[in-house]
């Protein structure tokens, strides 16, 4: 953009080419359209050379020539409002400010090019006012101008991750200052005039699909690995508002949106936009129709499902139990395979991950029906089984608070002759051994529980397990005898 824009100025305009300020009309200006698919984003690999400060502290521009390097100190004039212009000359100076908003400036040091900067962000903020207010229908051309400004804005190099310096896993605690964009004081108002922009009655989805096109939303999904939670809480609203607006565009944003998960499970396990796109998701699956389509289906089986995998589960858990139990209540007949799922990711090691997934378990049994219950009812309560005699009280007391739930209880009691004997032998163990009184408590209350279900049946249990008992007990001291004649037998060749 920066060589058309030097190529141009190598010849005079003639006055109906130009407006007062040398700039061309609105109408006028199809030779030096830039598409957006020329912005270039080098952000799947942050450690690439990423544009940055020159020598005067000013930014090089972008590759392709799509951003404009900042100006000389001076060069950019402050231009009029929109309301002390006549409304004929306002599509005109509404192109002059995208054309100035389009310098990039180095936020590093707040004082350099100051008047620069603070001339870019009243602009920016009369061009918000203008696209919210609707004080006129924006022409086709100026639209095209106004994404290609907020594209070399918005689409650039993202610093390197934190946990990209130190090697550490990408895992936030509750200490960790979140990284804050020091360029954020414009970065919000672009953000703000797309999601206007985007919101607009006044924008016509059939033109405006032409700038909003599938590289600009590949783009846009590129910055949610932004670590500004600022930025991805306005990304999470435009590309929802996007997908609502641009029926067109749906299919490929699910499309994209799985490709960064399938990224995300498999190789980096790293990115800090999860939390923000399974939101997104969330409020999608809820607008599923029924029946539901395969497609989704297999998109719960390939991608939500194998969310459970990967160690930083906590930073995006909340977004993902809920996704999932959308799928359940949507369709009962996906209990199952949802259940199966999980015990397939259960994890072995990880107790805090363990009393996540025990969480989640609880509400996906909220919304499971009696037949889907009972297809997965053994593989879990044996899980369930191991989680009880955890020697993390938090997880074993979480295992135990899947009694307290009434919906829970009635399908257990439903099926206690299979689930009571799986079980018993864990609750035996609590009570008889387990080192945390809460834990220890819970259980009685849970044994009790089942022996006023079905007495016979746990008096059964009961004596079933005292008969495991006793044979466990003997085969040990048949155990200790054998190695007892053993090492007799040594101490006697040893005498001879």
């Amino acid at each position: 953009m920066l060589n058309k824009f030097m190529k141009r100025g190598q010849k005079k305009p003639s006055k109906s080419d130009t407006d007062a300020y040398g700039y061309p009309p609105p109408g006028n200006r199809n030779s030096e359209s830039v598409s957006t698919s020329n912005v270039v984003v080098n952000h799947a690999s942050r450690g690439a050379a990423a544009p940055g400060p020159n020598n005067l502290g000013q930014q090089q521009p972008l590759a392709g020539g799509a951003a404009a390097a900042p100006p000389p100190t001076g060069t950019v004039e402050a231009l009029p409002l929109f309301r002390d212009v006549p409304v004929s000359e306002r599509q005109q100076l509404f192109y002059r400010k995208c054309r100035v908003c389009r310098f990039q400036f180095d936020f590093s040091d707040t004082l350099k090019m100051a008047r620069e900067k603070e001339i870019k962000r009243m602009n920016l903020v009369e061009l918000v006012d203008y696209v919210q207010s609707g004080s006129g229908k924006i022409t086709e051309g100026n639209q095209e101008e106004m994404i290609q400004m907020i594209s070399v804005n918005i689409f650039r190099c993202l610093p390197p991750s934190s946990h990209e310096h130190t090697g550490s896993e990408n895992i936030e605690t509750d200490e960790e200052e979140p990284y804050l964009d020091p360029s954020w004081l414009h970065l919000q108002l672009i953000y703000e005039l797309l999601l206007r922009y985007v919101v607009s009655s006044d924008t016509d989805a059939k033109v405006a699909k032409r700038y909003i096109n599938h590289s600009f939303v590949l783009k846009l999904l590129d910055m949610f690995d932004s670590e500004d939670p600022r930025e991805r809480e306005y990304l999470k609203t435009v590309l929802h508002r996007i997908y609502g607006k641009f029926m067109v565009h749906r299919p490929f944003i699910r499309k994209a949106i799985n490709n960064i998960f399938y990224r995300f499970i498999y190789e980096t396990q790293r990115h800090n936009g999860i939390g923000e796109l399974l939101e997104i998701l969330g409020s999608i699956i809820n607008g599923f129709a029924l029946p539901m389509k395969e497609e989704h289906k297999l998109f719960l089986v390939r991608a939500l499902i194998p969310l459970h995998k990967p160690k930083p589960i906590a930073m995006y858990h909340q977004q993902l139990s809920y996704c999932i139990t959308q799928f359940v209540e949507k369709d009962n007949k996906l209990a199952d395979t949802v259940i199966r799922g999980l015990l397939k990711y259960w994890p072995v090691t990880n107790c805090q991950k363990e009393t996540l997934f025990l969480g989640e378990l609880e509400e996906i049994l909220e919304a499971t029906q009696a037949a889907e219950f009972q297809r997965c009812m053994v593989p879990l309560f044996r899980k369930i089984g191991r989680c009880l005699n955890s020697p993390h009280f938090q997880t074993a007391e979480r295992a135990l608070f899947l009694w307290n739930n009434e919906h829970i209880v009635s399908l257990i009691a439903q099926n206690r002759n299979v689930i009571l004997p799986i079980i018993f032998e864990s609750l035996e163990k609590n009570v008889e051994s387990h080192w945390n009184q809460v834990v220890h408590g819970l259980t009685v209350n849970v044994r009790k529980m089942f022996q006023e279900m079905d007495v016979k049946l746990f008096e059964e249990c009961q004596k079933q397990y005292a008969e495991k008992e006793a044979n466990a007990r003997e085969a040990e001291e048949q155990r200790r005898l054998t190695w007892q004649k053993l090492a007799d037998a040594g101490t006697a060749r040893q005498t001879c």
